[in-house]
C-alpha cells in the first residue's frame, strides 16, 4: 500500500465516519427506523436517562432553541417523552421512550456490526490502533456530542 499524505486525514475521517454512520442508519431504517439522522442519535446519546431541554443544549453545545426544536423533533419520532421536572414545574424532562432505548439498543449493534466488517478488512491490531490514536488526539476537545458547528 502507498503511503498516505498526512493532509488527506480530514478527509479519511470524513469518508469514514460518513461511511460508518450510513452503514448504521440504513441498518436502523431496516429495522423501523427509517428517519433517525446523525442529528437523532447524537442527541438521543446526549439525553442520556434523561435532562431537560436546557442541559441537551449545554450537552450538544447548541442553543436553547436549537435543542427543543430536535427533542421536538424526537418527540415526534416517539424516541422521546416529556416528564415534569419535581424542582421546577415550568421545565420538562426529556426521557427516551421505549421505541428510543431500542433505537439505541439497535444503534449500537450497527456501529458494533460495522467495526467487525472493519476488523475484518483491516485485522484487529489496525482496528485497534486506530481507536486507540482516536482517543488520545479526541482528548481535552469537545465532547463527543458537540454539534456546536455541526451543519
Amino acid at each position: 500500500m502507498d503511503p498516505v499524505d498526512d493532509l488527506a486525514m480530514p478527509f479519511l475521517l470524513m469518508s469514514a465516519f460518513r461511511n460508518l454512520v450510513d452503514a448504521v442508519h440504513a441498518q436502523l431504517a431496516d429495522d423501523g427506523f427509517p428517519g433517525v439522522r446523525a442529528t437523532h442519535g447524537f442527541a438521543m446519546q446526549a439525553i442520556g436517562a434523561g435532562c431537560t431541554s436546557v442541559e441537551l443544549g449545554e450537552r450538544l453545545g447548541v442553543s436553547k432553541q436549537a435543542a427543543a426544536k430536535t427533542a421536538s423533533t424526537l418527540e415526534e419520532m416517539g424516541l422521546l417523552r416529556r416528564e415534569p421536572v419535581e424542582r421546577d414545574a415550568r421545565q420538562k424532562l426529556l426521557v427516551p421512550t421505549p421505541a428510543g432505548r431500542r433505537m439505541l439498543r439497535l444503534s449500537a449493534s450497527a456501529f458494533r456490526a460495522e467495526l467487525a466488517r472493519w476488523r475484518e478488512d483491516v485485522g484487529d491490531a489496525g482496528v485497534d490502533a486506530t481507536l486507540a490514536t482516536l482517543s488520545v488526539v479526541a482528548a481535552g476537545g469537545r465532547g463527543p456530542t458537540d454539534l456546536s458547528d455541526w451543519t
